[in-house]
């Protein structure tokens, strides 16, 4: 595990995100994967489509090319043409393994060099911090449409819905400790 406590908080956030975007995969029919709510909503299986770009673009080669590959089709990425759950499986495992390889070995020197996303500068930090922001937004929505497909078959990912008091009442009754939140996850 890498020495530097950013880069360990790092790996856990990214991580957690993708604990929660793989958990409602599993949940979710096959033939949920693919719904959509209208025609210009995008389903499960397109927004794994477009994470799997983005994380395959800007992870790639990270310290030493921009982050907006040519060989990327962005526009690409928002047609629905997976065919089955094997192959949303397959690219959202395949992202996530490139940005976990990418980030895991970053030194305290690497935080501050700079790295360019479409020709605009960024703290190695900075563009870390820029996709862990759309990655956690594009987890969000994956979430959204998995509870919404399964409704009242859903099994939440988080503090379940009128379960706050017990579940603080648990927390409170240990002695302090220090520990990542996802540690417990």
């Amino acid at each position: 595990m890498n020495a530097n406590p950013i880069v360990r908080s790092l790996v856990k956030l990214f991580t957690y995100y993708q604990s929660l975007g793989q958990k409602t995969i599993d949940q979710v029919s096959d033939e949920g994967l693919f719904d959509r709510f209208n025609e210009e909503s995008n389903n499960i299986s397109v927004i794994v489509k477009h994470l799997h770009g983005n994380m395959r673009s800007r992870w790639t080669d990270f310290l030493n090319s921009d982050g907006e590959k040519e060989w990327r089709d962005r526009d690409g990425e928002f047609e629905d043409t997976f065919q089955s759950r094997a192959e949303i499986q397959h690219a959202f495992s395949e992202g996530w393994t490139c940005v976990l390889d990418a980030i895991s070995p970053l030194t305290d020197d690497d935080l501050s060099r700079v790295v360019y996303i479409r020709n605009e500068g960024h703290t190695v930090l900075e563009a870390i911090h820029r996709q862990l922001g759309h990655y956690a937004y594009h987890t969000g929505q994956i979430v959204f449409l998995g509870k919404m497909s399964l409704g009242d078959r859903w099994n939440t990912l988080s503090i379940a819905k009128n379960a706050s008091k017990d579940y603080n009442k648990n927390k409170f009754s240990v002695d302090k400790k220090r520990q990542h939140f996802t540690d417990e996850v």
